[in-house]
């Protein structure tokens, strides 16, 4: 039967006192009406939703989470990006003089092989001459042409590092940086997860809470009304009682609101295995009660500070920022020196065909220095390469700080909490001793009706504390485990 129908029941039931109610009841059924529309998708079971099969939706479906680990496959593009400075290179190019008194033409083709181990490359390929050239032009060759193996070799500046391999190798970082990248947002992730769950646990629980407490003064309400007819009690009591009523209908509508909510927070990260679309979780998958847990450890928490210094993302992306500023340190020092660059190149003629004054095999050495007398650019990049090390050195401590600082924080929490929790539960015992006193009291004519409201109200709040106090040790515990960097 629907909240609508029930009062209407209620109404036929009891005309004198139906009028002066219905305006309340009327807005409790405008408040019914518009959430009645959100109902959770249809399950197979029933079974208790728990916290592992959350997460593992969370791991396998959250596309925040799936983004996050498209990461790795940017760091490894821009890896095989920086690889692409050491690619094979084909040069091919040929010169003619349309005018002039010579008329020879050459052309060539050279595959070029850059080195990684160090700066330079290697070289080799065919030259080909023909016409008329004049005897000083290098590129003359004989009829057949000649075949060309090199190498250019840097001594000291581009030597050890240069450009091309100072990019790789920071990509190669990116590459590493990109784990704990993916690893913050995985705690991040699993933390509004968790807390979102024991969020939904706690509503449904709230819920449950506020239907008894309504389920209370319903049957009371059948009580009292034959006590009005046999004439054992004043009419108002019964107004009182229905009035009661109507306002604990109206504490369950909002309960229900909040369940609800929780609900469609929980979707977020709860997903179907098939098709990752959000699923809206029945209420009869609330489990019945909170996990277990234990009082928190004093004599772990030192263990879970280094714990937490050697595992936090924080930690490890600030140490890989410096390995990465580093080179650009070393890069910037590579600037300062000189170019001292030698190469040899040996020319091989493909058949005797050539000229006299063309030897068949020849073979030709090059060294070439140069400096900037300045070097301004190069003595600024190294500043502020330095600066920037500095600035992260300094970031380095703070976090070791800052972390150490969020591992006690949370611990103090998850302590509070769970001595909050402790007294909480006994708080439900005493107000709950007081409501079933009451309650015999008003049974035997010793005490009103009002009386027994307070003490069921004040029961009723003591259980929603518990609850709460129970959802806020969780919430505590995944902030622990979160400033721990425990995975799951």
């Amino acid at each position: 039967m629907t909240l609508k129908m029930m009062l209407k029941t209620r109404m036929m039931m009891n005309p004198h006192t139906g009028r002066r109610v219905s305006r309340c009841r009327a807005a409790v059924v405008a408040l019914v009406l518009p959430l009645s529309g959100l109902e959770a998708a249809p399950e197979e079971k029933a079974r208790p939703l728990l916290l592992t099969e959350v997460l593992q939706s969370v791991e396998t479906q959250y596309p925040p989470y799936l983004a996050a680990l498209i990461e790795q496959d940017i760091a490894n593009g821009r890896v095989r990006q920086a690889l692409g400075s050491f690619d094979l290179n084909l040069n091919a190019g040929s010169s003619f003089s349309p005018a002039g008194y010579y008329d020879g033409q050459t052309g060539y083709a050279m595959l070029e092989q850059p080195l990684t181990n160090w700066g330079g490359s290697v070289y080799g390929g065919y030259r080909l001459s023909s016409g008329f050239l004049p005897n000083y032009n290098k590129d003359r060759t004989g009829v057949d042409g000649e075949g060309l193996l090199g190498f250019r070799i840097p001594l000291l500046r581009d030597g050890t590092i240069d450009r091309r391999r100072a990019s790789l190798w920071q990509a190669q970082i990116d590459q590493e940086l990109a784990d704990p990248f993916i690893q913050r947002q995985y705690l991040d992730f699993v933390r509004a997860a968790t807390i979102s769950y024991y969020g939904w646990l706690a509503s449904g629980k709230r819920l449950a809470l506020s239907e008894a407490l309504l389920r209370v003064a319903r049957d009371r309400d059948s009580a009292i009304a034959e006590q009005v007819k046999n004439g054992a009690s004043a009419p108002i009591v019964q107004v009182d009682n229905q009035r009661l009523v109507v306002s604990r209908e109206i504490a369950v509508v909002q309960a229900t609101r909040r369940f609800q909510a929780a609900t469609i927070e929980l979707s977020l990260f709860y997903r179907d295995a098939r098709t990752a679309e959000p699923i809206l979780a029945k209420r009869s998958r609330v489990p019945s009660a909170f996990p277990e847990h234990d009082r928190p450890g004093e004599s772990q928490l030192t263990a879970d500070i280094a714990r937490a210094l050697i595992f936090r993302p924080e930690m490890r992306r600030i140490e890989l920022t410096l390995e990465k500023t580093g080179i650009d340190l070393r890069l910037a020092k590579n600037n300062l020196l000189p170019s001292l660059e030698v190469g040899v190149q040996a020319a091989q003629g493909v058949t005797g065909k050539t000229p006299r004054d063309i030897e068949r095999t020849e073979v030709e050495a090059k060294i070439e220095f140069k400096v900037p007398l300045q070097r301004r650019e190069a003595k600024g990049r190294v500043d502020v390469a330095q600066a920037q090390i500095e600035r992260l050195n300094q970031e380095l401590r703070f976090a070791r700080e800052r972390i150490a600082a969020d591992v006690r924080d949370a611990h103090s929490a998850l302590h509070t909490a769970h001595e909050v929790l402790q007294q909480t539960r006994r708080n439900v015992e005493l107000a709950q001793q007081l409501a079933n006193a009451e309650a015999e009291r008003m049974k035997q004519g010793a005490t009103d009706l009002l009386a027994l409201q307070i003490r069921e109200q004040a029961s009723f709040d003591a259980k929603v504390l518990e609850v709460e106090a129970q959802a806020e040790y969780f919430r505590a515990l995944a902030n622990y485990r979160a400033a721990i960097a425990a995975r799951n």
